[in-house]
């Protein structure tokens, strides 16, 4: 498939008048990243442009890589095309890819919600003649609940195990769920505990003012017993595991889109599921589409098939695109990992 903006290769998605990808699987010599997440900023890289924050991040997961920062908003001349970051909602320093060529404006969304998370940089509306969207949770299914009545919910769970003297250990993704969910914590209910993941992400974020609460990261001397009544925030890797069971009694539970599915919370194996995602919705995905203003659509990452077989019955040109991407924590739910 060629088209005068982007063509979508074994690489990644390749802008010709910019020679350059927008987060490609392969090592290319120049590469524009939405977001730090493993699955869209990989190693191996000539160089990466990205968000001032999601260079910093990228930096702490790839060392030092060259990386060129760009902030939002901001617009870049690469050799024929003009490429500017709008914030995508996220996770923290998350971006859209504007590129514009010959009077032609396409946009690759990366992933994105459109719920203001208190954390990531609210969602922008970018107007487009070509628009590639995530559809992770593209299926009427999967619609969220407003996020402080998740929360709610979360510190009702928390509460409750404390006041039993049991921990409460929380699955999440240790770029953007987790800070997400920290932020959600009513902290009079005890002290915020953090897996050495989490914690060195939240320290890269906070170094840059950009995260606030207060956690304390559990290290080998760390005092088990004072994770009794604590909150505990893990990578989902850490649930069920021997460093999970040494900080004594606790209930286990996974905060992710997937727990909208029972099959995948019973799979999962915590005794909670909170259902909330750093994805958009179904009706969040609609919204988004619309707001372009996009002739042309093209979805990837998800149900992108049934998305664009909706799109095409609302009058949309819609074309699924076959991507690489799904490393975060929502695929690794689907997988039951």
């Amino acid at each position: 498939m060629t088209d005068p903006v982007l063509r979508f290769t074994e690489r990644g998605m390749y802008c010709t008048a910019a020679d350059a990808y927008v987060d490609p699987w392969r090592p290319v010599p120049r590469a524009i990243i939405t977001h730090a997440h493993s699955d869209h900023a990989r190693p191996g890289m000539g160089s990466y442009l990205c968000t001032p924050l999601t260079a910093a991040l990228v930096r702490h997961r790839l060392g030092d890589v060259p990386v060129q920062a760009l902030p939002y908003g901001t617009p870049l001349r690469m050799g024929e095309a003009t490429v500017s970051f709008h914030p995508a909602g996220h996770v923290p320093g998350s971006a859209q890819v504007r590129l514009e060529v010959a009077g032609q404006v396409w946009v690759v969304s990366g992933d994105y919600k459109l719920e203001a998370d208190g954390v990531s940089e609210p969602f922008e509306p970018v107007r487009c003649h070509g628009f590639v969207t995530e559809c992770t949770f593209g299926l009427p299914v999967f619609r969220w609940d407003p996020q402080a009545q998740v929360a709610a919910e979360m510190n009702r769970w928390w509460a409750a195990n404390a006041a039993a003297g049991r921990v409460s250990i929380l699955g999440a993704y240790s770029l953007g769920k987790a800070q997400r969910l920290i932020a959600m914590l009513d902290p009079s209910i005890g002290p915020v505990l953090t897996h050495g993941a989490v914690e060195g992400t939240n320290a890269v974020l906070r170094g840059l003012g950009a995260f606030a609460p207060a956690t304390e990261q559990i290290t080998p001397e760390f005092d088990r017993a004072r994770a009794r009544g604590a909150m505990v925030v893990a990578p989902p890797a850490a649930l069920g595991s021997a460093w999970a069971r040494r900080l004594g009694p606790g209930s286990e539970a996974f905060a992710s889109g997937w727990m909208r599915l029972r099959g995948i919370r019973r799979r999962r194996g915590a005794e909670r599921g909170f259902v909330i995602s750093d994805h958009a919705d179904w009706d969040a995905l609609l919204r988004a589409v619309a707001e372009t203003g996009a002739e042309k659509i093209f979805p990837t990452h998800g149900y992108t098939e049934i998305f664009a077989r909706h799109l095409k019955a609302e009058g949309y040109d819609a074309t699924p695109v076959p991507t690489e991407f799904g490393g975060d924590d929502e695929a690794e739910a689907e997988a039951g990992a």
